[in-house]
């Protein structure tokens, strides 16, 4: 898919390096890539190929070494510290291998939280929250804490926070690495149909060649290097196969 507004998201020669005493490690060198409205993204590659490091510097948590990243036309490492939380919370959302639910409150005050944290009306947030728990399947436990729900809602739940602002765009840390096969399928599933939805796009890192395949496109990253491979979606090439 592509958007006439250009992309959501956009690394520009994004490079991150780390000192280990006399030696300097390169975790990413040039990194590339560009995002369209409504695209589905997966970034795949060996564990300690910094999969998660590219992802965090996308998303404006963890800052490029050089480079920049631009989420909605913004280049976020160049926004004071107040503006790049704003710009995250109106247009990113997160989805992480462990849900990172807050244990003290109910699933309807998890997701009700981000809509808070921008000053929404308590009322409307609860109604948005309420609705899309309802959309994915957790109507019935929204007053349940993240200890009474089984791991499948809980991730159920930690989609429904990342949607609940309708951000551009979902960034997903291995989304379903923590779920058994039923579970990892019916939340991936789940994520792929409110992306149809809802046009929010889905950059997802993960080491799963099946889900991988589901995407648009495909990044890999070796020795620090990204790189785009085909896709089953593209109709041109082979799958991708696995590391």
């Amino acid at each position: 898919m592509t958007s006439g507004c250009g992309p959501v998201l956009e690394a520009r020669d994004v490079s991150k390096s780390f000192r280990q005493g006399p030696v300097t490690l390169e975790v990413l060198r040039g990194a590339a890539l560009s995002v369209a409205a409504a695209e589905r993204v997966a970034i795949v590659g060996a564990s300690g190929s910094g999969k998660t490091t590219l992802l965090q510097i996308l998303g404006g948590l963890d800052r490029p070494t050089s480079g920049q990243v631009l989420v909605d036309g913004r280049d976020i490492h160049r926004l004071t510290e107040k503006e790049r939380g704003e710009l995250r919370n109106r247009a990113l959302g997160f989805v992480y291998q462990f849900h990172h639910l807050l244990p003290e409150f109910s699933a309807l005050e998890n997701v009700a939280m981000p809509l808070l944290v921008r000053r929404a009306a308590v009322a409307d947030a609860r109604k948005a929250a309420r609705e899309l728990l309802e959309r994915v399947g957790l109507g019935q436990r929204l007053d349940h804490r993240p200890h009474q729900l089984s791991g499948g809602e809980r991730q159920r739940a930690a989609v429904a926070r990342a949607l609940v602002t309708q951000p551009k765009i979902v960034l997903a840390d291995e989304p379903t690495g923590n779920l058994d096969g039923v579970n990892a399928e019916s939340v991936f599933a789940l994520m792929l149909e409110l992306n149809r939805e809802r046009g929010t796009s889905l950059v997802v890192v993960t080491h799963d060649a099946r889900l991988a395949n589901r995407m648009e496109r495909i990044y890999e990253i070796e020795k620090g290097r990204l790189s785009e491979r085909l896709t089953p979606q593209s109709r041109r090439g082979e799958p991708y196969t696995g590391t």
